[in-house]
């Protein structure tokens, strides 16, 4: 029977699956339905109705891959699949293995020794440290040696202020563990023994408490990675021919965090004094395998940086330039950082009425909290009276506890006396206050001129109501708060030096702050209270030499 070239075969006619097509693979056979339906004998079977289009059941059998088709059902499918996949874990274990093996033994690949430096390479190894300055900020992690003397060092570093915060960790960490923040003069660290070994990013928002200034040893590891992070920025290039006259060599290219980077080496530049500037310079020294290596990308960014601490440790410092906060320095450092802008009219007027104020008050009490030098930390308490022109306070070492110093500030000058400190006092509070009346047997040392400057901060506080204000030099940094007051924080340089007044919204002072000469701010806060009646000024008689040259942190430590 021949069949129409535009109709399907009947059902009824026995028709076998293409021949590519297993037998496995073949389609169930349609049944005809009722109702006058597709296939139905009384009503046209086969025919195709219009709008429709044809059903062959050959191509939906293809749906089906051939090799699938003919494992479908198997029993042995669950097996194969998963010896298929265990064998692709395997190859991938192993090319990530072998990856990773690469990336921790790197060498130059062969046919690409050491080289001198071309001159572009040169100018972007010499812009490397100004472009750190002019990014302002970036996170670090820094490794200080190997093994169980290992120090690890997470954190940030702003090289602008420049400022750096970091939490100190590792096996080898000892007597640092803790939060560190510095500057490239002086360290302030909280020390925290019982902290976990492996270090995090510091809190955005620095504790209060605990703070201690430190001086560190030129070996100490810490010291090393600080002085590193700071030299690593600079607000000017350097000479890029020293460079690329064999100061410093190509040594390979890598790609960090998917960005290509020339791994190049020079030594770390040292700041030097002023030279004679029609004197020869003198030639520079050929690179070496013991300089630094940078890992620098096309835009002179520093990625990384691998060389040896001025006390022979290995260190390697690891930029994150992406994890940039503002950093927050500890009130020993200036506090919370600001936006710096004149004063309103009404900010003005409220400072140029501050020597009035201040001489219409009966007085205050005072404390003092002062980073005297590079290592001593001292605290103290008392009362300080304007219309007398007296100051007189105990202080105390914070580490060196069961000795103070009691200092009195007068019309005469200065007055030292060493006291000792009764069972179970600490360095501040009631308990250790000042005596009244001033025992006058305490075998005071007189002087005309201050000594450190503690000596300067109460001395600027007594003066403050005589010093001229000058509204139009001094500028507001921000709003804080201390005793729970509400402040302006402005900062003027008075007599040539840097003060910022913490006044309320009445213009009375409630902290007043000094820069010292190591690069700290002290502070001395203030609540108005009347004057102890016992607070006169001593007549001990002429005023005695003192040794003018008085090392710093003398208070509280003799």
């Amino acid at each position: 029977m021949e069949t129409s070239p535009d109709r399907p075969p009947s059902p009824s006619t026995p028709t076998g699956p293409p021949p590519d097509i297993p037998v496995a693979a073949r389609p169930p056979t349609r049944t005809p339905v009722g109702n006058g339906g597709r296939g139905s004998a009384g009503h046209g079977a086969g025919r195709r109705r219009p709008g429709r289009r044809r059903r062959d059941p050959a191509r939906h059998a293809l749906r089906t891959p051939p090799v699938l088709a003919a494992v479908a059902g198997s029993p042995e499918e669950p097996t194969r699949r998963r010896t298929t996949l265990a064998a692709l874990g395997v190859v991938a274990a192993a090319s990530a293995a072998a990856l990773v093996a690469g990336l921790l033994s790197w060498a130059p690949a062969p046919g690409e020794p050491a080289r001198a430096l071309t001159a572009a390479e040169a100018e972007r190894l010499a812009a490397t440290r100004v472009t750190n300055f002019r990014d302002v900020r970036a996170g670090v992690r820094v490794t200080i040696g190997t093994g169980a003397a290992r120090t690890d060092l997470v954190g940030w570093i702003d090289w602008a202020r420049p400022l750096a915060y970091l939490d100190v960790g590792g096996p080898g960490a000892g007597a640092d563990r803790g939060l560190v923040q510095a500057t490239p003069s002086v360290v302030v660290l909280r020390p925290d023994p019982a902290a976990v070994p492996t270090p995090a990013s510091p809190p955005l928002v620095p504790p209060t408490d605990r703070w201690r200034l430190r001086d560190l040893p030129a070996g100490r590891p810490l010291a090393g990675a600080l002085a590193v992070l700071f030299g690593l920025s600079a607000d000017r290039a350097e000479p890029a021919d020293p460079l690329r006259h064999g100061a410093g060599r190509w040594v390979g290219r890598e790609t960090l965090a998917g960005e290509p980077v020339d791994v190049l080496q020079a030594p770390l530049p040292r700041p030097t004094a002023a030279a004679d500037p029609t004197a020869r310079p003198p030639a520079p020294p050929a690179a070496g395998d013991g300089d630094p290596r940078w890992w620098v990308d096309g835009d002179s960014r520093l990625h990384r940086w691998e060389g040896r601490l001025p006390g022979g440790q290995p260190a390697a410092v690891e930029l994150e330039r992406n994890d940039r906060p503002t950093i927050w320095p500890v009130d020993a450092l200036g506090g919370r950082p600001g936006l710096p802008r004149a004063l309103t009219d009404t900010e003005a007027e409220r400072l140029a009425r501050l020597p009035a104020r201040l001489r219409a008050q009966p007085g205050a009490a005072v404390s003092v909290a002062v980073p005297l030098g590079t290592a001593a930390n001292l605290r103290g308490s008392g009362w300080l009276s304007w219309s007398g022109g007296v100051a007189y306070l105990s202080v105390a070492e914070l580490d060196t506890l069961g000795r103070r110093t009691l200092l009195r500030r007068d019309p005469d000058g200065f007055a030292r006396a060493e006291v000792p400190v009764g069972p179970g006092a600490g360095a501040t509070g009631a308990a250790n206050g000042p005596p009244l009346p001033p025992p006058a047997e305490a075998g005071w040392r007189t002087g005309a001129r201050p000594l450190d400057d503690l000596d300067l901060l109460i001395d600027a506080a007594l003066r403050a109501d005589t010093a001229p204000a000058r509204p139009a030099a001094a500028v507001r940094l921000r709003t804080d708060r201390v005793a729970g007051r509400v402040v302006d924080v402005v900062e003027l340089r008075v007599q040539g030096q840097r003060l910022r007044y913490w006044l309320d919204r009445t213009g009375l002072p409630r902290r007043l702050e000094l820069r010292t000469r190591a690069g700290a701010w002290a502070q001395l806060d203030l609540t108005p209270a009347p004057v102890p009646a016992g607070i006169v000024p001593l007549r001990p008689g002429p005023p005695t030499a003192t040794a003018p040259a008085a090392r710093a942190g003398t208070v509280g430590r003799r």
